[in-house]
């Protein structure tokens, strides 16, 4: 009797390991994390209130860039405070419901960044290959729907992990080796059979990833035809390089996650310290950069930023 009662207790905390092997540097791991952090957070922070002001910018391609800054605001804030709090503070453990909540959070609002990725690359194509009909075919209602859908798809296809999550019994151990909640790394801790959950969390990430990266690489394919294209050689390059700049992002965001997949997919043998730092950088260089890429970078958020500093100065 006694095994099978314990087999029916679900701890009331996780503790998190943090990044098995490197704990000994997890202060100084913290100081890099806090200040992409603190960057990601100002940066998310000031492309809303630019865009809500400044009239011109009340276009498809800045809507989008202000539903990606509220996802990478959510994304990073439901990571890295926690993850601070263990590097600096040795706070190991999470409420079950907590831990939960963490996960849904860091899952669907994933999934809602690959969504608004793919977006902006829609929009991108439209204004590049289509310009004359970029108003009239990505209308303000169209960019609800649009986002609208992303949301309902991240939310709708990640709500079941805790649901799934909260039917298990737990009597192996309490220990999370990893700095978040991530859905894998919990469901190891079960002691049943766990593996038609596994396929459907690999199954949505996969699908969701693979249909996203698809549309998002054909649409760069077909803007940089269209590039070439262009009489002027000046025009070119500046849409080479806008272009440029927001495929690296991506590339940042889809090869980071397609490591993590693969890992838990194949990749038994990858040290866990890779595994988690890779995994952790999914999170966490994205939101860092996309207001740099696609904020500073983007003369019409920049000069309206410069221009109310020197308004405040003066």
């Amino acid at each position: 009797m006694g095994p099978t009662n314990k087999s029916q207790i679900s701890p009331n905390t996780f503790l998190l390991m943090g990044i098995p092997g490197l704990e000994h540097l997890h202060v100084w791991i913290g100081i890099p994390f806090c200040s992409m952090y603190l960057v990601a957070v100002v940066g998310n922070l000031t492309i809303l209130p630019v865009v809500r002001a400044e009239r011109s910018l009340h276009e498809p391609m800045f809507l989008f860039l202000c539903m990606l800054s509220v996802t990478d605001l959510v994304l990073s804030t439901s990571t890295l405070p926690r993850m601070l709090c263990l590097f600096w503070f040795g706070a190991h453990d999470i409420a079950f419901d907590a831990c939960l909540t963490q996960m849904f959070f860091i899952h669907s609002f994933t999934a809602m960044e690959s969504g608004f990725f793919l977006s902006m690359a829609i929009d991108r194509y439209v204004a590049i290959c289509h310009p004359l009909h970029h108003t009239t075919i990505l209308t303000h209602a169209r960019i609800v729907k649009m986002g609208a859908s992303v949301v309902l798809r991240g939310v709708g296809f990640f709500t079941p992990h805790p649901i799934l999550l909260r039917q298990l019994p737990y009597c192996r151990t309490n220990i999370i080796a990893h700095t978040y909640c991530e859905f894998m790394a919990v469901v190891k801790l079960a002691c049943v059979d766990t593996g038609a959950t596994k396929r459907y969390s690999l199954s949505v990430a996969s699908v969701i990833g693979s249909c996203d990266g698809f549309f998002i690489a054909l649409s760069y394919v077909l803007i940089l035809h269209a590039v070439f294209r262009l009489p002027s050689r000046e025009a070119s390059l500046k849409a080479l390089g806008t272009c440029g700049s927001h495929v690296c992002v991506i590339l940042v965001f889809y090869s980071t996650a397609v490591f993590t997949f693969l890992t838990h997919r194949f990749g038994h043998n990858v040290a866990p310290q890779i595994h988690i730092f890779i995994a952790n950088m999914y999170l966490l260089v994205p939101p860092f950069l996309n207001p740099i890429v696609y904020g500073i970078r983007t003369k019409k958020i920049r000069d309206h930023v410069l221009g109310s500093l020197r308004v405040k100065v003066a």
